[in-house]
């Protein structure tokens, strides 16, 4: 059996970065309170000037940009790729990193999580009228770039999701199908997520 919340973006609490250098909209966490004590974190983050990021030593990072030109981030003294709109790249959450800006402030989605209590994969669908994939992971993230995205799972209409909502599903680990259709083209991510 699976426990499906759909998480909308008006409610997603704010929180202070770790180094006091902005603000975080929480969309869901699996355990802990503050910045301590959590095996997976999925965030929203506005960036508005350069800068470094908090670090989270003992977790691994996985960041894309959701809005704005993008950034480069230089990570333990090397410069990654320039980061454009839905381009994901993890690091090591214990690195020194600093951010710039490629075009003024950018919003990013993060997912930061302990590679020694979870196995993790991120991606990206582009969806132009309707996808559907299969995962056997005990937590299931949809995250939504777009408006108005149908969801189904094993065919049971699961929710519709808007701009920035998430689906969270919770389950036994059996295969599940997802279905996801939408009038135009938009983008959703899907995190899957398993204990070790």
């Amino acid at each position: 059996m699976t426990d499906l919340r759909l998480l909308r973006a008006a409610d997603y609490p704010a929180m202070p970065w770790k180094n006091g250098a902005g603000t975080t909209r929480e969309i869901v966490r699996d355990a802990g309170d503050g910045l301590e004590g959590f095996g997976w974190r999925v965030s929203i983050a506005d960036v508005g000037a350069p800068g470094p990021f908090s670090a989270f030593t003992g977790y691994q990072r996985i960041i894309s940009v959701l809005e704005g030109e993008g950034m480069q981030l230089k990570v333990d003294g090397t410069d990654s790729r320039d980061l454009r709109a839905l381009d994901a790249f993890a690091f090591d959450g214990a690195s020194a990193v600093d951010c710039t800006l490629l075009g003024g402030a950018i919003r990013d989605f993060n997912l930061i999580y302990s590679p020694a209590r979870y196995r993790a994969r991120l991606q990206w669908l582009k969806l132009d009228g309707a996808a559907h994939f299969f995962s056997s992971a005990s937590t299931v993230l949809l995250f939504s770039a777009g408006e108005g995205v149908h969801v189904s799972h094993d065919d049971e209409a699961a929710g519709l999701l808007g701009l920035h909502d998430t689906l969270l599903a919770e389950g036994d680990g059996a295969l599940h199908e997802w279905r996801l259709s939408a009038a135009g083209k938009t983008d959703i991510c899907v995190i899957e997520l398993d204990p070790r």
